[in-house]
């Protein structure tokens, strides 16, 4: 009996936006299906709209009421606003959109709490007019954690070559040094951890903490986060056998291509991690969602109004979430089967710690 397909939730995230277009033109290929059961929860008319803009009126799909009738092989929509009348006005920002976004979320989250879906993989959302009564939060990041009551949770920018983690998400930036502590920055640290050896089958993680300030402080000189903070915390996760090292100063570290000797770098704030992250992996560059459980993703970039409409979006970055959601979901349950014994585990991987040993 052939294993059954991981069952991918698609959010629509932004009707206006590139996320659709992202995901027609990533699934136009067929044989995705052998590998996964997709479900787009949105819209016949934000489909036709789109399908209309790409001209790829050859794109075809199969309407399901719920995700109990989830056809194996083929492209399943659920729609999830009956009565929606639209325009979808591509490219353009308006409370409807945000209200369908939401409606979206709402759907696919539900489904994945109860187990009628695999993995969650969220299109960009406006986070503007998204906000309403029912979504309150920064972000897919801070909506998530509260809906699956997750006490922390770390937003982990991974690619093939790099992956970065960070301390405080999304805050205006005169509020970040105040958000660093010791505790937090070990609570991001044990998350890193776990994330990279259950998700990622890494055995001994290697991780990279970046300083808060120009050159990590210049020991003092341009200030005193790293020595009242960062580096006592990186010193404790060493007694504790983690391997961790640091602070590092973020542009040197990035510039001379530190980043590549280890498992993970775990940066201070948002755009500390986020810019070389784009900068370096941004078409193939997913946001992971490390400390939920379950396995949520999406591609690194935003909604894209000003190319939406124009078939010019890159599906690059939305494929690479799928096909990352559905690895760690595997990773996942090998590790729930085989526990971190290496010699049990006929997948796991080196570490890039131990390959240059």
């Amino acid at each position: 009996m052939s294993e059954q397909k991981i069952r991918v939730a698609l959010t629509s995230g932004d009707p206006h936006g590139i996320g659709v277009e992202t995901i027609i033109k990533a699934f136009r290929d067929v044989q995705m299906m052998e590998l996964m059961t997709p479900v787009l929860y949105a819209h016949p008319e934000v489909i036709k709209a789109h399908r209309k803009a790409m001209a790829q009126d050859d794109f075809q799909y199969t309407t399901i009421n719920s995700a109990a009738e989830i056809v194996p092989k083929k492209f399943n929509l659920i729609n999830i606003w009956k009565d929606y009348k639209g325009p979808v006005e591509l490219g353009k920002a308006d409370k409807i959109a945000g209200t369908f976004a939401l409606k979206s979320l709402e759907a696919a989250v539900a489904d994945l709490a109860s187990n009628k879906i695999d993995v969650i993989v969220t299109a960009p959302i406006n986070k503007d007019t998204i906000q309403s009564a029912g979504f309150q939060f920064p972000g897919h990041t801070e909506y998530l954690a509260h809906f699956a009551n997750a006490s922390d949770v770390l937003m982990f920018l991974v690619s093939d070559t790099m992956r970065v983690g960070i301390v405080t998400g999304h805050l205006p930036l005169k509020e970040v040094s105040q958000n660093i502590t010791k505790e937090k920055i070990l609570r991001k640290l044990k998350l890193m951890e776990e994330s990279l050896l259950k998700d990622f089958a890494i055995s001994r993680p290697k991780i990279a903490v970046l300083g808060l300030n120009p050159h990590a402080g210049d020991n003092g000189v341009l200030g005193n986060e790293e020595k009242e903070v960062i580096i006592p915390a990186i010193r404790e996760a060493q007694e504790k056998h983690m391997l961790v090292y640091g602070p590092f100063g973020a542009d040197g570290f990035f510039g001379n291509k530190s980043y590549l000797k280890y498992d993970a770098v775990l940066a201070m704030y948002h755009d500390q991690g986020l810019t070389p992250f784009k900068a370096l992996a941004f078409e193939q560059g997913v946001n992971y969602t490390a400390g939920l459980p379950v396995v949520r993703t999406s591609p690194d970039h935003g909604t894209g109004y000003e190319i939406a409409g124009k078939n010019i979006a890159d599906e690059s970055s939305l494929r690479a979430a799928v096909f990352t959601a559905c690895d760690i979901y595997k990773k996942r349950r090998q590790f729930r089967e085989y526990g971190s014994n290496p010699l049990k585990r006929q997948d796991i991987k080196e570490s890039r710690e131990d390959k240059r040993e």
